[in-house]
């Protein structure tokens, strides 16, 4: 089979490193990639805002299958384009993926099908917003979501109403997420931690994946501001197989009925972020294709050929099963320039990215890399590598990844130094 990956970042390298491990890959291009995908095989410089210049760049490759990695190709419609020419491709159409692309969609959905989530209210205007502050019905603190695409970075807690009051006014503006806060989903603050659970599906039979637990404030023990992801575990102690099976029943499956019956069924990886709450488990959001950091410790716990599972969700195929998985848990450390989630510099050389990957038990992913002309790599975004350890046990795991980070050196380089360790606390 000919692959295309869209994106450009850890998940899809790491995609990309699992699936050229497997028979019958015949040649996998990268699409626009980075510097850790151009080492392993071909990148391709492609827009991932514009549908024409994806698919012409499918055809001109005569790919067999496309997964798409990241959410802006899925909010702009790829996959609509793909299917009405008839070209296999791996993930949901436009109107499924508002499940990820407009809080208040998926909010209403879920309202629609009886899915466990937070109390909430939508707000197209101040006057919504400050009346459902003032009234104190949803409680405190409060939790206030931009509706649209905003990195990851479009949920904002707030303890008191002057707060409230001001995080409102910044994204009602516009000023604070642009376009995608001019609508808000007010909500209740879910008690409990915190698990994403993952499913790929064929629109009709849901294969379970793995579960994880993400990282997201910037500093360590959950400080500093929120961040795309600082790190990950997989699989979380936390989901047991009745819980899974609760969470199959109760979410997963009500949201695949719900879009097949809205007239969008629903392909691709579905990731669940969960809030394990005492009245059982609630959805905090949905994205619609894998986390990221999440995918590179979830991907590596398939032990089985993943090509097979993928090629046959997108065709509608999938077996009736659970996907079969390691034993042996993952935990992946995020490294980011210094400054970040704010301002950051790039352009900064890595070095030791040899010795990292050559350790028994660790692999290294990158992000925000770029391959410079000399044949060094240097950082280009936030985001810069994903380094994760393999162990018989999560502290073992642990050892490894930041042994591998150890070895990797750039200006300004900055990690937590506490990712996994929820997994024994």
């Amino acid at each position: 089979m000919n692959i295309l990956i869209l994106g450009s970042g850890a998940r899809e390298h790491a995609l990309a490193s699992r699936l050229l491990r497997e028979p019958g890959v015949d040649r996998l291009v990268c699409a626009p990639g980075n510097a850790g995908m151009a080492a392993i095989g071909p990148v391709a410089v492609v827009s991932l805002s514009d549908p024409e210049a994806m698919f012409a760049l499918a055809d001109q490759e005569g790919t067999t299958l496309t997964i798409v990695g990241p959410e802006l190709p899925l909010s702009i419609g790829v996959v609509d384009r793909f299917v009405e020419a008839g070209r296999p491709i791996l993930g949901p159409t436009r109107a499924a993926a508002r499940i990820e692309t407009s809080k208040v969609w998926a909010k209403q959905f879920m309202a629609r099908h009886h899915v466990p989530t937070a109390r909430f209210v939508v707000a197209d205007s101040t006057d919504v917003a400050f009346e459902t502050i003032n009234s104190k019905r949803l409680g405190w603190p409060l939790v206030i979501k931009a509706d649209g695409l905003a990195a990851g970075k479009g949920v904002v807690l707030v303890d008191s109403p002057e707060e409230a009051v001001r995080v409102v006014d910044d994204m009602l503006t516009g000023t604070r997420y642009g376009e995608a806060g001019r609508r808000l989903v007010l909500e209740e603050c879910l008690k409990g931690p915190e698990v994403s659970f993952f499913v790929l599906t064929d629109g009709y039979r849901a294969m379970p994946i793995g579960s994880a637990q993400d990282h997201k404030r910037a500093l360590d023990g959950d400080r500093g501001p929120n961040t795309g992801g600082m790190g990950a575990f997989a699989p979380s102690p936390l989901l047991t197989r009745e819980l899974e099976a609760q969470v199959l029943k109760d979410v997963v499956q009500p949201v695949l009925s719900g879009m097949r019956e809205e007239g969008h069924p629903y392909r691709g990886f579905l990731y669940c972020g969960l809030m394990l709450t005492g009245q059982g488990p609630m959805v905090i959001e949905f994205n619609a294709r894998l986390g990221d950091p999440e995918a590179q410790v979830i991907l590596p716990l398939i032990d089985e050929p993943l090509l097979p599972l993928l090629d046959a969700a997108a065709a509608g195929t999938l077996p009736d099963r659970p996907a079969r998985l390691s034993h042996q848990p993952r935990v992946g450390v995020v490294m980011t320039s210094g400054g970040y989630p704010d301002h950051f510099e790039t352009g900064r050389p890595i070095t030791g990215l040899a010795e990292a990957a050559a350790l028994d038990g660790v692999e290294v992913y990158h992000a925000g890399t770029t391959l410079r002309d000399d044949g060094t790599v240097a950082t280009s975004g936030g985001r810069v590598l994903t380094v994760v350890g393999r162990g018989a046990d999560y502290k073992a795991a642990i050892a490894r990844a930041y042994a591998g980070v150890d070895r990797i050196k750039f200006a300004g380089a900055s990690w937590r130094r506490d990712i996994g360790k929820k997994a024994f606390s």
